[in-house]
């Protein structure tokens, strides 16, 4: 009988027996498909890697560096293959990041290049950038033909551009914060056609978002304010779309179009900075627009009720309850719970029980010290920035998982926030998140934490309809269709997989919408002419089920 062969799993901790002694090592010695775990420290070293398939990630709660300041090359270089990078900061003088035609995915890392382009992203036909943090950089993010998405992310104190997006590159930016940059939030130029949704845009000296070159844009539900330059400029032969945009304290004229430029501009708004928010029944709206999660919708609509009662009652002169704002959002991964969580955060403020209604998501390596005493320090330090928002700590019962254990210090942060939350119970809205079994662990961890949650949200798997709906928002974003045929082969793939243990809600209907899309691109390199417009936008039976073998 011979067993399958699973991904090999090789360990770097210098001075431990075992394990590697650096990171080149391992590298060096790892066959495809292979894992690379990383212990705590600072490694001066740098790579390239060639048609190489692995995972490189830091032990869970562990501060790994990779330094390579001094250097005028780039510390990692990534071409062909495929590349998973998780938990690490990579420091760079030249620059921190470059990939070029490699499938990508890079989740909570940090990168900073104090004279070249912290990530830099280069044909790539599907990537993933989620939960990281650019700062320091002489650029932050060049994205180039390519398709892929970035998510959740942070770039600051940027030198020129924040984020570049060219050469015809496709990619969606959503729910990112860019501030400080010495030129623009966004550059897009060179027939690029990004989606930009939901971001926060401001302290620029140029424009916000500036687009050229032919380029067309959507720019949606994003804020852009403070910033010396126009909110938002389309140069000319530009268009795009500006959809529900807020654009506050920014030069004149808000949204500028230079001759030739054809964006459709739908309600932007240009709002003094004490009224730059939506509104609560906007924000509510936009709740009850997401796709399925009744039993979400209707409780977040309990708890606005709640509060907008207590208020009244409380002009009236009658007495109120002590109402926390503290909630446990459990259940499976991609059904909605960091947007609803985002959204939770805007209603508050606007019902006034939150000054700034802020959102700041955090994880385990956040939180969690090397050290006596350190553990407490990151926490509060994590928690007074949070405060007058909302505080929202994904897999939460990674705390909890090695609690006790020799060296971790994963409960000292739990205890930490115990108090935290009660002393500062009106100032922050704390949301932990994840598994629903795994969450009542959690719980267990400190006899006080379960009584600091008002309320335990469940969010439901989302059913085959909702998948295809997601699908179909996905499908118009980004300017394709759906052929007819195409509609029961998606339920019926939806249906075979919502089984599956790891079934992963949305983020598999984005897996699937870009695998029909590399699978349709494959399909029509191979008719012998140039497609037409409407071949172009089609995503076929064929195309769904080559993407979901």
């Amino acid at each position: 009988m011979t067993t399958p062969r699973v991904g090999r799993t090789l360990m770097v901790a210098p001075g431990q027996h075992g394990a590697y002694e650096t990171i080149g090592e391992a590298l060096r010695n790892a066959p495809d498909g292979g894992v690379i775990t990383i212990a705590e420290g600072t490694y001066a070293e740098t790579f390239e890697l060639a048609d190489r398939k692995l995972t490189v990630r830091a032990v869970d709660g562990a501060a790994v560096v990779l330094d390579g300041t001094g250097g005028d090359w780039p510390v990692l270089v990534v071409r062909g293959g495929s590349l998973t990078l998780q938990g690490i900061e990579v420091r760079a003088t030249a620059a921190a990041m470059q990939a070029a035609n490699v499938d990508l995915t890079v989740e909570r890392c940090t990168f900073g290049a104090t004279l070249g382009p912290a990530v830099g992203v280069r044909d790539c036909p599907r990537f993933t950038i989620a939960r990281c943090t650019v700062t320091g950089a002489a650029q932050g993010i060049v994205v180039e033909s390519s398709s892929g998405r970035v998510d959740d992310t942070t770039v600051t104190d940027i030198a020129g551009d924040g984020v570049v997006v060219g050469l015809g590159a496709d990619p969606e930016l959503r729910n990112l914060t860019i501030a400080g940059c010495g030129l623009r939030g966004v550059y897009v130029y060179q027939y690029a056609r990004p989606v930009i949704e939901g971001c926060d845009i401001s302290r620029t000296s140029g424009a916000g978002v500036e687009v050229a070159q032919q380029s067309r844009p959507a720019v949606r539900r994003t804020r852009v304010h403070d910033t010396q330059g126009v909110g938002i400029a389309f140069g000319p032969g530009c268009a795009g779309e500006v959809e529900e945009c807020h654009l506050d304290n920014t030069a004149a004229p808000a949204v500028s179009l230079a001759p030739g430029a054809t964006p459709t501009v739908v309600e932007p708004t240009r709002r003094a900075a004490t009224t730059g928010e939506a509104g609560l029944d906007d924000l509510l709206a936009d709740l009850d627009a997401m796709v399925g999660l009744p039993g979400v919708k209707a409780e977040v609509h309990a708890l606005v009720d709640e509060i907008q009662v207590n208020e009244w009652r409380r002009r009236a002169g009658l007495s109120i309850g002590s109402v926390s704002h503290h909630l446990i959002f459990a259940g499976a991964p991609g059904t909605g719970k960091t947007t609803v969580a985002r959204t939770y955060g805007k209603i508050l403020k606007a019902l006034g029980v939150l000054p700034r209604g802020q959102f700041r998501e955090v994880a385990r390596r956040d939180l969690v010290g090397q050290y006596i005493g350190h553990t407490a320090e990151k926490t509060s330090l994590v928690f007074e920035e949070a405060k007058g928002g909302v505080l929202f700590i994904d897999e939460a019962y990674t705390l909890s998982r090695q609690a006790g254990s020799s060296g971790d210090f994963g409960q000292e942060a739990i205890d930490t926030l115990v108090k935290l939350m009660e002393d500062h119970r009106d100032e922050v809205a704390v949301i932990v998140a994840g598994y629903t079994s795994e969450m009542t662990d959690f719980l267990a961890a400190n006899p006080g934490l379960a009584s600091r949650f008002s309320k335990t949200i469940e969010f439901e798997n989302y059913t085959p309809a909702d998948l295809l709906a997601i699908i179909g928002r996905m499908v118009t974003d980004g300017d394709y269709l759906v052929a007819d045929e195409a509609a029961p082969v998606l339920l019926e793939h939806f249906g075979r997989i919502i089984a599956d243990p790891n079934f992963g809600n949305a983020r598999d209907a984005r897996r699937l919408f870009e695998g029909a899309r590399k699978a349709q691109s494959q399909r029509l390199r191979t008719l012998g002419r140039m497609p037409d417009v409407t071949e172009l936008r089609t995503l076929t039976a064929e195309d769904v089920r080559g993407a979901s073998l």
